[in-house]
């Protein structure tokens, strides 16, 4: 008895929105990036519905219980209102390193830049990056990538900049930010191709007649 968020379109969205973001959520995951698991729901009326699995709560097996992780947005860590676009990437990579202590989440946070930059995925503001308190460690990790989908923004720019650069950054930007937070340039390299390569053949569709 897993809780899940089934989506439908709003008023701006395009009718079909559900099945594309279930595409762009294979894609990240394909990618390496942590999803939760997501379903693709039937409808009369679209290509489907988006679901995906709750990640914020635990199903102890006990029946009906279901127990809240402690969960908090980087808008939420920060104070700062995700509609002001006033974050970088280099930012988010520093406050992971400080709330988790552990590389590899700055390197699953440099991942999933790599993929919105690639997959146009502009709506990365403050409230779309949230970590999640794993009790039997005792830390903060990263959660599970969410809300990914083609989008421009009303300005045009990613709501979270890349080595400061919001309208069109590109390799130069994404290496730097992962250099500088500790990675080596080769692995930084290796992973923007890497992703590139991949929403290149699962997006095309989507990002190649925009």
């Amino acid at each position: 008895n897993d809780d899940w968020i089934i989506k439908f379109p709003s008023s701006y969205d395009s009718k079909n929105i559900g099945k594309q973001e279930y595409d762009y959520a294979l894609c990240a995951g394909k990618c390496g990036i942590d999803m939760a698991p997501v379903r693709l729901f039937k409808s009369n009326e679209c290509q489907g519905y988006f679901g995906t699995k709750r990640f914020d709560r635990i199903n102890t097996g006990d029946g009906n219980n279901v127990v809240s992780r402690h969960m908090v947005s980087v808008s939420g860590l920060l104070e700062t209102s995700h509609r002001i676009p006033n974050l970088d990437y280099e930012l988010l990579m520093r406050l992971t390193m400080i709330l988790t202590k552990d590389t590899t989440e700055c390197k699953k946070l440099y991942r999933l830049m790599c993929f919105n930059v690639f997959a146009h995925n502009r709506d990365d503001h403050s409230k779309n990056f949230s970590f999640l308190y794993d009790e039997g460690s005792d830390r903060w990790k990263l959660s599970p990538a969410y809300d990914l989908t083609y989008s421009t923004t009303h300005f045009g720019e990613h709501t979270t900049t890349v080595d400061g650069n919001g309208k069109d950054p590109g390799f130069k930007e994404l290496v730097r930010v992962g250099v500088q937070a500790g990675m080596s340039k080769d692995s930084c390299e290796e992973i923007a191709q890497n992703v590139q390569k991949c929403v290149q053949q699962m997006l095309g569709e989507y990002i190649s007649t925009r």
